[in-house]
Order: structure tokens, then sequence, then C-alpha cells
């Protein structure tokens, strides 16, 4: 069974050329993204053994998406529907000063009627790491429940659970983001949360490392990781607190960074259970993926490694 197994939905991304706009632009490239897709393909990317758990509408484009992840070296088990549809998502770049937009079209998407009956629930607890993110709870109320559950059984079952805030304003409120999420992290083990999301969802305005260390007194996590952009980030253990820099990089995409942090945070994590050196990793392929077109971290070992040893210029 693998080491790390992720629940989410993935959606099909169409993206105009720069500088275009979506209701001109006669072209659109065409991706695969999702919270728990990226994670998954950015720690198989780095060695780590994962599988993705999800349900799709039986069409050619959900069958592109279990291809594509497939490419990627993540296990795909889906629960296969003929009802609902595939959610995708816009994604339209732009510069300072307009900046870039998300228009999602993910409404009776196939997942929102998932349940832990149809899914391969014994991957989970037989897995090292079970994640999913916010962004799943948020998309209806049957994947709510379906997330507590996955959560609180794996957790039961031994499995160490890994959650990440991941907060979409155009999902749902702050309100009920904070009502739904405050009886989920309890059976949380490992925390990640942007300081923006702290503050957003949870009002917690103090500094990353104690934020950190009041979500891991409230609810119990063994790990917290507070992100914070350009400034890194902050992990609060037993131990004590661990502070990792970003690393720099130039943006030709952002989107997906957070979950690459993640996924590399994690490969690293399971390989060798040094928080110092999974959130270097974690910094390091969040830095790389911001140079790739598209929502995964298309990254190897190597070039992590290099990231962290400075060596990340031209190979000759």
């Amino acid at each position: 069974m693998s080491e790390l197994v992720t629940f989410g939905e993935t959606m099909l991304r169409y993206t105009p050329p720069p500088g275009e706009r979506l209701e001109t632009a006669d072209d659109l490239s065409v991706d695969v993204g999702g919270a728990e897709s990226n994670v998954a393909v950015a720690a198989s990317r780095l060695g780590g053994d994962t599988a993705w758990l999800s349900k799709l509408v039986d069409t050619p484009l959900g069958r592109r998406i279990k291809r594509t992840l497939g490419a990627q070296g993540v296990t795909t088990d889906i629960v296969w529907s003929d009802e609902g549809r595939q959610g995708v998502y816009y994604f339209e770049p732009g510069g300072e000063p307009r900046g870039s937009d998300v228009y999602y079209d993910r409404t009776d998407a196939a997942i929102t009627t998932a349940t832990p009956a149809e899914l391969a629930t014994r991957r989970i607890d037989a897995a090292n790491c079970f994640y999913t993110s916010g962004i799943t709870p948020a998309l209806s109320e049957t994947l709510a429940d379906t997330t507590a559950t996955l959560l609180g059984n794996a957790q039961a079952a031994g499995t160490t659970t890994v959650f990440d805030v991941n907060y979409r304003s155009k999902l749902w409120s702050p309100e009920v983001a904070r009502e739904t999420l405050s009886g989920l992290l309890p059976s949380v083990d490992v925390l990640f949360v942007a300081a923006r999301d702290a503050e957003t969802v949870f009002g917690r305005t103090a500094a990353p490392q104690a934020v950190g260390q009041e979500f891991k007194e409230t609810y119990g996590h063994d790990i917290v990781v507070v992100t914070h952009g350009e400034h890194g980030a902050v992990a609060v253990t037993e131990a004590g607190a661990v502070e990792q820099p970003a690393f720099d990089a130039e943006t030709i995409d952002p989107v997906g960074t957070g979950d690459a942090f993640v996924g590399g945070f994690l490969a690293q994590y399971l390989a060798e259970g040094s928080i110092e050196g999974a959130l270097e990793y974690g910094a390091a392929t969040a830095a790389l993926k911001r140079t790739l077109d598209g929502d995964m971290a298309l990254v190897s070992p190597a070039e992590v490694a290099a990231v962290i040893g400075g060596d990340n210029g031209l190979t000759r």
C-alpha cells in the first residue's frame, strides 16, 4: 500500500496565452489540477509512494485526469460515476496592476456526492499518511461529512492525518469555514495553515510561531506548519519551533505553490522524519513550482537538492 494517500477533487484547467483575456482568446491550454492530487504528484516526483482517491464522471474528461496523474507515478483509485459532471476552472494570468483571476465551473461535479462507503478506505488505513484539504469539505455537505469520517477513521487506524486549511473565498464564507473546520481539526495530526487563512478564517493575528502554538494547544495537533509567503514557514512541535526562509524564485505561475510545499514536505518527512529537512524540502519544491506553468510541481529530487544547495544555475 502507498505511504501517502490523498482524497479530493481534481479539475481540468483552461488558460489563455499570457496577456490575453478569456473573453477574446482563441486558444486555451488544458491542464489538470487539484490540491490533493497536486500534493500526491509532488510527493511522487520526489520519490514517494502515493495514491489519490476521488470520484470522477466516466467521460473522456474524467479519464484524462486519471491518465495525467498516473503518468506522474500516482496510483489512482477512482469511483466512476454516470451522474454529475467534470469540474473545470479557468485561470486568467495577469501581471500587476491587473493581477490574475480564477473562474470556477464545478457545480454538481461527481465528487460532491462521494461517500466513505464508495471509496477505497483500506488504502487510507494502511498508509503512513492521509492528506486532504479545506477545499474538499467546502464543496458539499456530503463531502463535509465524508471528510470528517475519513479523518476520524484514519486517525483511529493509526494513520497520520494531514490537513491544509487552504481557504477559498469563492467556495464559502469565513464564518461557515470556521464552523466546519473547527469540527474537523481535532482529527488532524499535522496541520498546514497559511498565516492569511489563520487570520481570515480563525481571527488569529499573532506572529506565525504564536499562531502555530495556538492551533496546537487548541486542537491537539502534533505538528503545525504556518506558511507566510515570501517570509517562509515555521513548524511548531512539542520540541519547539523551526523556521524556514523561502527560496527566491522567478514566478511564471503561482498556482499550486502551497500544494508543492506540502508535497515536498511530506515526501521528505516520510523518508527521513526530520522537521528541519522537510521544511527545507517543501520550501525548495514550492520555489521550483513557481517557475512552471500549470498546477503540478513537475520537479525532480536533483532540482530540489540544487535549490537547497544554492546551485540552481544553468547546467552546461
